[in-house]
């Protein structure tokens, strides 16, 4: 009887996930060829043949449907530094997750010459709503690292720095990853490959985190 219940229940939420990638992926490519401006949300809804209203039951905002795929990195960096090995510090497992990213060519760390990614990119930084949107969505990742941040000072593990240190150094970190994503994506998009960016990239993170090491107050000694 039980697995009766529970099935139906996985089934339902299979369908919503794949409905809920069905309509973005819809949308990211109507936006993709005609940008962002140039389709409205009634053209993607009739594009998955549904209405509006449920259209916006999945997606909050016209911005949502592009900008849910960074959703997914919204607390990553919060654990990161929650599920870090005993012993290392939260900088340490930040750092080395930045450079796993480089290496696997993440497309969060900018560092990834796929021609989809690239288009994906111009798309959210050439379109000044998306822009404004994904400040939203870096809030929410401050407060999760910021979250983490406070468990690790309050577990001892840390010096003792305060929820007003861990906002601050939580916007330091996220900063700097935005920044050297940035970077990577500027040079590719220039006409650069991956692998040739790749080694200047880890120098580049590397130089940024001893940079954060040094000046973020004792809390990533």
């Amino acid at each position: 009887m039980s697995a009766g219940t529970n099935g139906p229940l996985g089934l339902r939420e299979r369908k919503k996930r794949q409905m809920h990638r069905a309509i973005s992926d819809a949308a990211i490519s109507l936006f993709l060829e005609r940008g962002f401006d140039g389709v409205s949300v009634a053209e993607v809804a009739d594009a998955v043949q549904i209405s509006k209203p449920t259209l916006f039951r999945y997606f909050p905002t016209k911005e949502d449907l592009v900008l849910h795929r960074f959703a997914d990195h919204e607390t990553e960096a919060g654990w990161v530094v929650a599920e870090r090995p005993p012993g290392e510090s939260p900088l340490g497992a930040l750092h080395a997750h930045f450079r796993t990213g480089l290496d696997r060519r993440d497309p969060v760390t900018g560092l990834n010459d796929d021609p989809e990614v690239l288009a994906f990119h111009r798309l959210v930084y050439g379109t000044p709503s998306l822009v404004a949107r994904l400040f939203a969505y870096l809030g929410r990742s401050e407060e999760a690292l910021a979250g983490a941040l406070t468990e690790a000072v309050a577990g001892g593990v840390e010096p003792c720095v305060g929820r007003t240190g861990a906002r601050l150094a939580a916007a330091q970190v996220l900063a700097v990853q935005r920044v050297l994503a940035q970077e990577n994506w500027r040079r590719i998009a220039g006409g650069e490959s991956a692998d040739a960016v790749h080694p200047d990239a880890v120098a580049a993170a590397d130089i940024a985190y001893a940079q954060l090491r040094n000046g973020a107050g004792g809390l990533f000694a």
